[in-house]
C-alpha cells in the first residue's frame, strides 16, 4: 500500500491520502455511513453501487474480513474512503486484511482523509459525484463532468442475479440446522443481501431469488406463498418494469418490499419518490412503528424517500422516521401488503427488526 491518491469532488474540492486497495480510478456519487462495525457487509451491500463510500468512524480494517460476513457474490462500492486504515487486524474468524479483499477484488479505496470534514461538507452541500484518482488531480474535475450521473443510470441490472437462484447458493455461508421449509417465498432481486435470504429461510421458508425484470405472471408461476422484493441502488424512478411487476403481484399474493422494493411498490401504488439532500446510511437510526408505538433503532442505506402524499386509501403509513419525519413502511388496510423503508436484515446494524420478517411470514400463513 504506496502512493498517494485524491478523492475529487465535483464542487473543485480535492482530499489527499494513501492508497488503499487496487491501484485504479473510479467514479461515483459519494455518501457517508455512520456505521462504527460492518465495513465488510457494507462494501459488498449492492445497495452501494454506484457509490464512493465513505466510513464516518475513524478506524477501519481493524477486525479484517472473513468468509461469511459478504452481503452479495461482489464488493459493490466504487471505492472506499477511510480516515485510518488498520494494518495489523485481529479477529479469530479473519482470512484476509482490508486492503488485501480490496486489491484482489480490484476496488481501489484511500486512506488518510479527514472523513469528518468531508462528512461535514456533504451534510451542508448534499451528496456529490467524485473520482478517485492516483496521479496529479488536476484533469479529475473536467472527466468527472463529463461522466453520467448517479440518478441517470438504472444500477439494478448491475447488481441483480442473471438467472433464478435457490437459497443458500453454492460457496455461500448459511447457518446449519435449519428446520424443513414449510413456506414458498419468491425474493424479486433488485440488490438483493444475503441475510434477507438467511433470514427467511430461519423462519421455515423456502426461498428462491429470481432477477429484476421477472414479471409478475413469471413469478406468480412458481406458486408464492409470498414475495419479498429487495432493496437495490439508483433511482426508483427509473424502474418501471418492477413498479408493473409489483402492480401485477398486489392483492395476488402477500408482498413485503424492503427500502428499494419499498419504494417501488409507493410508485406502484399511485405515490412518488424524491431524493434525500444526503440520504439515510448507518445503523443508528430511529423509526417508530405506529401500530405498536414502539421505537426500533434500525439499519439504514437509501438516497430516495416515499413522499406520503398520493397514496390510495388502502394504504396506511405504518412507520415514520423520528429525525425528519420521512415514510419508512407502508400497510395494506385490505390487502397482504407491507413495506419498510429501513433494512430489518441488518447486516450491519441492531437486530431489534428481525420481527418484521416473522409479521411477513404471519401474513403468509394467514394467507395459506
Amino acid at each position: 500500500m504506496t502512493g498517494p491518491a485524491y478523492l475529487v469532488l465535483e464542487d473543485g474540492t480535492i482530499y489527499q491520502g494513501q492508497r488503499l486497495g487496487a491501484p485504479a480510478s473510479s467514479t461515483g456519487e459519494v455518501v457517508f455511513n455512520t456505521s462504527m462495525t460492518g465495513y465488510q457487509e457494507a462494501l459488498t451491500d449492492p445497495s452501494y453501487a454506484g457509490q464512493m463510500l465513505v466510513m464516518t468512524y475513524p478506524i477501519q480494517g481493524n477486525y479484517g474480513v472473513n468468509g461469511r460476513d459478504d452481503e452479495s457474490r461482489r464488493i459493490q462500492v466504487s471505492a472506499f474512503v477511510v480516515r485510518e486504515h488498520c494494518e495489523a487486524p485481529s479477529h479469530h474468524l479473519m482470512t484476509s486484511t482490508l486492503h488485501d479483499y480490496l486489491l484482489e477484488r480490484g476496488v481501489p479505496g484511500i486512506s488518510g482523509v479527514d472523513t469528518r470534514a468531508l462528512t461535514r461538507r456533504l451534510r451542508v452541500a448534499g451528496v456529490m459525484m467524485g473520482t478517485l484518482v492516483q496521479e496529479a488531480p488536476e484533469n479529475a474535475l473536467a472527466r468527472l463532468q463529463e461522466s453520467s450521473r448517479y440518478g441517470e443510470v438504472d444500477l439494478v441490472p448491475s447488481v441483480s442475479a442473471a438467472n433464478a437462484f435457490a437459497w443458500p447458493p453454492e460457496g455461500v455461508y448459511a447457518p446449519s440446522g435449519e428446520s424443513v421449509p414449510q413456506h414458498r417465498v419468491v425474493v424479486l432481486d433488485l440488490g438483493v443481501k444475503y441475510n434477507i435470504m438467511r433470514s427467511l429461510r430461519t423462519l421455515d421458508c423456502d426461498v428462491m431469488a429470481v432477477p429484476a425484470q421477472t414479471t409478475a405472471e413469471a413469478i406468480l408461476n412458481l406458486h408464492p406463498d409470498g414475495v419479498v422484493l429487495s432493496p437495490g441502488p439508483g433511482d426508483p424512478a427509473l424502474l418501471d418494469y418492477a413498479v408493473e411487476t409489483v402492480r401485477g403481484l398486489i392483492g395476488r399474493t402477500p408482498v413485503m418490499g424492503i427500502c428499494l422494493g419499498h419504494q417501488v411498490t409507493g410508485i406502484a401504488l399511485g405515490g412518488r419518490t424524491y431524493k434525500l439532500k444526503f440520504g439515510h446510511r448507518g445503523a443508528n437510526h430511529p423509526v417508530k412503528d405506529m401500530a405498536t408505538g414502539r421505537v426500533h433503532i434500525t439499519s439504514q442505506n437509501h438516497g430516495y424517500s416515499l413522499d406520503g402524499d398520493g397514496l390510495p386509501d388502502g394504504v396506511e403509513v405504518s412507520h415514520v422516521h423520528l429525525n425528519d419525519g420521512t415514510v419508512e413502511g407502508l400497510r395494506g388496510r385490505n390487502e397482504p401488503l407491507m413495506t419498510i423503508q429501513y433494512h430489518s436484515e441488518a447486516s450491519p446494524g441492531p437486530l431489534d427488526n428481525l420481527y418484521l420478517f416473522e409479521r411477513f411470514v404471519e401474513m403468509v400463513r394467514a394467507g395459506a
